[in-house]
């Protein structure tokens, strides 16, 4: 890891903080917020993959760890990963990482722009709705104590918001990669 990689790495730790600046949407009958920091990740992995984009949400959830109150509605410290938000925010990290390798193996810089953001768009489904939704509702079926079902049906109110981040960060991740490619290719 070079200095331009951390560099990198807090620049995007810096962009999910300041879309945590978004207010959060309560929902009132369910536990988890509509939040905008998940586009934060899903940008981090799309544009900077796999290995920097976990660097940059680890470094959001040391702030967060510290008691920073860097999460939407200033929400920081030990308490918020009690809580039954804390799978859904402890998914980033997965989430990051593997929406960066999902582009870095699916995105081809020499193939046309449609296949390029069609690809960016899949990574960040597969990243950030699928792995983020799988930690998020395995723990909050537990803390919650509604029952993996429950918040499986509950936590589907939240696709359709997601599936627009997936494809504002498939612009995104096209646009930085026309411009000024920071993706990593592939080894495989």
């Amino acid at each position: 890891m070079n200095t331009r990689d951390l560099v990198l790495a807090a620049l995007f730790a810096a962009i999910i903080v300041a879309l945590g600046l978004v207010p959060k949407i309560e929902l009132g009958f369910f536990p988890v917020p509509i939040t905008a920091q998940s586009l934060g990740v899903m940008l981090a992995g799309v544009i900077l993959g796999g290995k920097r984009a976990a660097i940059a949400v680890l470094i959001v959830l040391l702030l967060v760890l510290i008691g920073l109150p860097v999460l939407a509605g200033g929400r920081g410290g030990l308490a918020v990963f009690a809580g039954p938000t804390a799978g859904f925010l402890l998914g980033w990290l997965p989430a990051a990482y593997l929406t960066g390798l999902a582009s870095e193996s699916l995105v081809d810089p020499a193939t046309s722009d449609m296949k390029q953001l069609m690809s960016f768009f899949l990574a960040s489904v597969l990243g950030c709705i699928l792995v983020l939704y799988g930690c998020g509702i395995v723990y909050l079926s537990i803390a919650a104590k509604m029952g993996f079902v429950a918040a499986f049906k509950s936590s589907m109110i939240f696709i359709p918001v997601d599936v627009v981040k997936a494809f504002i960060a498939a612009l995104a991740g096209r646009a930085v990669l026309a411009g000024y490619p920071l993706l990593p290719r592939s080894k495989a």
